[in-house]
């Protein structure tokens, strides 16, 4: 489903994002860091965002993969500092995808997290980069591949349950046994 949103990534593990069970915290987006697609986001992009989402009272959501019929998670706290976008949220467990990403993490198959946003207002440099000075914050995904690659999730295997990893493991080989029936 195309929403028409942009999408940057940040890497999981590292200093950027961690992991602990089923709370993720770091940053989704880094300040004045070239990404894949030549764009730089400025110090302060997120701030009116934030603010009408906050007089709204709506939320910036947690996805999987940015598919909006996809929900994973909440995220409990949004902000910006000097590094850039901070998030702390968690993924539910009540939820089937919430503990595959929860495994997935842990197994490092999925590498970080990507935001979904519309550009309000940037400009373009001489060498063709484009800086992002003002963004509309619409979503905060767990993402197989990043678009800023010093963005990354930490997580250790034994962060998990043995006993939610074998459940996601056991859920898994039967979907592939079923698509190979296919």
């Amino acid at each position: 489903m195309d929403t028409g949103l942009e999408h940057k990534f940040c890497r999981l593990g590292g200093d950027d994002v961690s992991v602990d069970g089923m709370v993720i915290e770091g940053y989704a987006s880094l300040f004045g860091q070239t990404d894949q697609g030549g764009d730089i986001v400025k110090k302060g992009a997120y701030g009116g965002s934030l603010k009408k989402l906050m007089r709204a009272g709506r939320s910036v959501k947690m996805l999987w993969q940015h598919d909006p019929a996809q929900p994973i998670g909440v995220w409990d706290e949004l902000r910006e500092d000097d590094k850039g976008l901070y998030v702390k949220g968690r993924l539910l467990e009540s939820v089937e995808k919430g503990r595959e990403a929860a495994a997935l993490i842990g197994a490092g198959a999925i590498e970080g997290l990507s935001i979904g946003y519309r550009t309000k207002r940037a400009a373009k440099t001489a060498q063709g980069k484009r800086i992002l000075t003002e963004l509309e914050l619409w979503e905060v995904s767990l993402v197989t591949f990043p678009m800023l690659p010093s963005a990354r999730v930490a997580a250790k295997s034994d962060d998990w349950g043995d006993d939610l990893m074998q459940e996601v493991v056991a859920a898994l080989d039967g979907a592939r046994q079923e698509m190979a029936r296919s």
